[in-house]
């Protein structure tokens, strides 16, 4: 259903793009027609990234810049670096995110601090950075937030995240209506479970609960890249100009039972849950 230069126009910021989802929706954007810019904090990551993107795609605009996004000067000089290689940007994806299982009562200040930092801080940086220069230049654009299903009824074991991304739901919404005179939509997708190796290592324990989880979806499977890259593309791209202020679920009807993670709380005795966090900690951390 997509024509191949359905992307043609669109210079693509994706945060997160060196890995998982992030990777795939930057591939596909690309395949499409779009100019496509990565980042992230690990230049090795950003160059593997760009080399699979470049084989996936006949398009050759795939740039690549590494950078904190927590850090708002360090985005400035970002998207200011990446449009000086592909032009304007108009197309935002804030993908980059952060998240681990806990019990609420042991994070430490710092650990809920580097999520909401990377999740909710780092899209308002970008947004705010990129959504400027549209303005300035009098340029219509599209920004995707990926935001999850627990937006609205929050989340066991996994507070930080469900903090976070609710607050980039709450940013969709303004910017949505704020901005629309301007003519930039403002959107959001929350994905349910679509695995991926370094997000899934942290999210599920162990097989068993991964059976358990998987149980719980009435789709009755996890979501595959794909799936999700179509719909990012469809949403960032101009099929759709009177789509904004929007957040789409795209989870199979898991989310119709309310917190990715709640089932986890009938696992086990709260002091084996915590045991099993700290391994799952310990083995992400090496």
């Amino acid at each position: 259903m997509f024509d191949p230069d359905l992307l043609a126009d669109k210079h693509i910021l994706i945060t997160g793009g060196g890995s998982g989802l992030g990777l795939d929706m930057t591939a596909r954007f690309a395949e499409l027609g779009a100019t496509v810019s990565i980042c992230g904090r690990t230049p090795e990551k950003l160059e593997s990234a760009q080399k699979e993107i470049l084989s996936r795609s006949k398009n050759g605009k795939v740039f690549t810049h590494a950078a904190d996004i927590r850090d708002y000067e360090a985005v400035e000089n970002m998207v200011a670096n990446l449009e000086s290689q592909g032009g304007l940007i108009n197309g935002l994806v804030n993908n980059a995110a952060g998240n681990f299982l806990a019990a609420s009562e042991d994070l430490s200040p710092n650990a809920f601090k580097a999520v909401v930092d990377i999740v909710l801080t780092g899209s308002f940086n970008c947004s705010k950075i990129v959504g400027s220069r549209l303005i300035e230049r009098e340029e219509q654009g599209s920004i995707l937030n990926i935001v999850t299903t627990y937006t609205q009824t929050g989340c066991a074991f996994v507070l930080p995240s469900a903090c976070a991304k609710a607050g980039v739901e709450a940013m969709t919404n303004s910017l949505a209506y704020e901005w629309g005179t301007y003519g930039i939509r403002v959107n959001a997708i929350a994905p349910g479970p679509f695995p991926t190796e370094g997000a899934w290592s942290r999210l599920m324990p162990d097989e068993k609960s991964e059976q358990a989880y998987k149980s719980r979806i009435p789709s009755g499977r996890y979501g595959e890249k794909w799936e999700l890259s179509n719909l990012a593309a469809f949403v960032i791209s101009d099929l759709a100009p009177y789509m904004t202020g929007s957040t789409i679920p795209i989870d199979g009807a898991e989310r119709l039972n309310a917190g990715q993670f709640n089932f986890i709380a009938q696992l086990a005795p709260r002091d084996q849950l915590k045991q099993m966090f700290q391994q799952m900690k310990s083995k992400s951390s090496k």
